[in-house]
């Protein structure tokens, strides 16, 4: 737990300096308060935020992870660490809290434009979605042999999984494929505030792209490890 919590605030005290990574956790919430405040058209309620939320689980926490993992790969910051003690899933486990952490507050501030009884849901999903995304992040992170190569990876997955949800309201060919996306059944779930908005078909989705990235992670950290 020591090391744990000491590689929490490591990454804190580097964020100001890793100026991508807290660009990825600003963007979004910013700009759902600018565009959610400043627009006055014939929208259905809170399209901004609903909308905006979801980009930001399936781009945030997954570039973060990526790029954080794959930086610290390539300046051999991991293989210091190692030396030092830190065992490799203490580092993955104080990396994803780190960003879990980043990633709630700002859903915090998404969630100021929502009525007071929805944010606790709205809260828990997000946490949900940020969890899956970040296993994905760290899959491609773990997997790249340096920075370059994981953002050749890492932007395919992140176009698919910020952007199809947006696609899907107004394409239904791509609505049937996106259905198939833990970041649009998201969108679906938020919607309604409700789990029954998803119902039974999105929640399979939910614990099918989660158990995925989750197989896809361990896989990834036998066969590559940290080093």
């Amino acid at each position: 737990m020591k090391n744990i919590i000491t590689i929490i605030k490591k990454q804190f005290r580097d964020t100001v300096k890793n100026k991508p990574v807290l660009i990825q956790f600003l963007m979004f919430p910013v700009m759902t308060l600018i565009f959610e405040n400043a627009i006055d058209v014939d929208m259905p309620e809170l399209f901004f935020v609903k909308m905006f939320s979801c980009m930001y689980v399936g781009m945030a926490p997954l570039v973060a992870s990526a790029s954080i993992i794959s930086e610290e790969k390539e300046k051999n910051t991991l293989r210091v660490l190692m030396m030092a003690g830190v065992r490799p899933f203490e580092y993955l486990i104080g990396i994803a809290a780190y960003i879990w952490i980043l990633c709630m507050a700002g859903s915090a501030v998404m969630a100021t434009s929502l009525p007071s009884e929805d944010i606790p849901f709205f809260m828990t999903m997000m946490g949900a979605g940020s969890i899956i995304s970040i296993f994905i992040g760290a899959c491609i992170g773990i997997f790249a042999k340096n920075q370059m190569v994981s953002t050749s990876l890492m932007m395919p997955v992140m176009m698919i999984l910020s952007f199809s949800p947006m696609l899907a309201m107004f394409n239904d060919k791509i609505e049937k494929v996106a259905r198939f996306v833990f970041t649009q059944q998201l969108k679906v779930t938020v919607d309604g505030m409700s789990f029954e908005n998803a119902g039974r078909f999105g929640a399979c989705v939910l614990f099918a792209n989660a158990a995925v990235a989750l197989v896809l992670f361990f896989m990834a950290f036998r066969k590559k490890g940290l080093e």
